[in-house]
């Protein structure tokens, strides 16, 4: 039925990163969305077994970075592996948002949010974040939209 949704409902894929003192992870989500215009809210939804939703927890601020058709490659990159055993920014050049969230060079626009609120949703905790930087990245390009046939 996954498969079914994901054909039917669109959604960007994005890079989740977090730092959290001196650990930096990030990984894959297409579940990500505008949830409030005022304030500027946005909700991304992670399992609370993925070592980012910890990390999120314990550093109260999260990043977005939209993917491009450049960067189809980093979805596979940060969402096959776990960063508690794997440094998936090693090779990755990138720069740190104003509270330390990683913005990934080449990324098409990035966000960071501080957690306002916290759900459980089923098998995953959505994480509610005030907007507190945002930056269009790139002129003139489409984000990756997700596809189930890319991936699996």
């Amino acid at each position: 039925m996954y498969q079914l949704i994901s054909k039917a409902i669109s959604h960007g894929v994005y890079i989740i990163t977090v730092r959290a003192k001196e650990k930096v992870n990030g990984m894959t989500a297409a579940w990500v969305s505008q949830v409030s215009s005022k304030p500027l809210l946005i909700m991304v939804s992670i399992a609370p077994e993925r070592f980012t939703h910890d990390l999120i927890k314990e550093s109260g601020y999260f990043g977005i970075n939209t993917l491009d058709e450049d960067l189809q490659n980093y979805a596979a990159t940060y969402g096959f592996r776990s960063g508690r055993k794997t440094d998936k920014f090693q090779g990755v050049s990138f720069s740190d948002a104003p509270n330390g969230s990683p913005v990934l060079d080449g990324a098409l626009a990035f966000l960071e949010c501080k957690v306002a609120d916290t759900f459980t949703a089923g098998d995953h905790t959505l994480f509610i974040g005030s907007v507190v930087e945002a930056k269009l990245l790139k002129e003139n390009t489409e984000p990756l939209i997700f596809r189930w046939d890319d991936y699996f």
